[in-house]
């Protein structure tokens, strides 16, 4: 019995970005919200990070992670977040992170507008 192989295996599933740079959004579980600074299409961490994640809560790889000026009522800091735990933030108050002046020219309705100069 002779048996076959797909040698143009389909690649994964990428979902499509739904947050871009400027964004403010919240995470669904944690108590934070942050500005997005950056996008990568797929996990682009390490492994020993995404092995830190408790298994039963660990997102899928194949899927958008947001780079996050992130706060919480105790502090600033930077998140990688999987899109799959992520939602539109419906506070109209600005976030208070350190680096957002350094990155950010100020606000249209509620986005940040990235600076000229880091623009691509």
């Amino acid at each position: 019995m002779t048996e076959y192989h797909d040698i143009n295996p389909k690649p994964p599933r990428i979902a499509h970005a739904r947050f871009a740079i400027g964004d403010v959004v919240r995470h669904r579980l944690f108590d934070f919200r942050g500005v997005v600074f950056d996008v990568d299409p797929v996990f682009a961490n390490s492994e020993e990070w995404y092995q830190s994640i408790p298994e039963d809560a660990r997102p899928s790889k194949d899927q958008p992670y947001y780079h996050l000026l992130a706060e919480n009522s105790d502090s600033s800091y930077i998140a990688y977040v999987s899109q799959q735990n992520l939602e539109v933030d419906g506070d109209s108050a600005p976030v208070e992170h350190p680096a957002i002046a350094g990155m950010f020219d100020g606000r249209d309705g509620g986005r940040y507008r990235l600076k000229r100069e880091l623009r691509h």
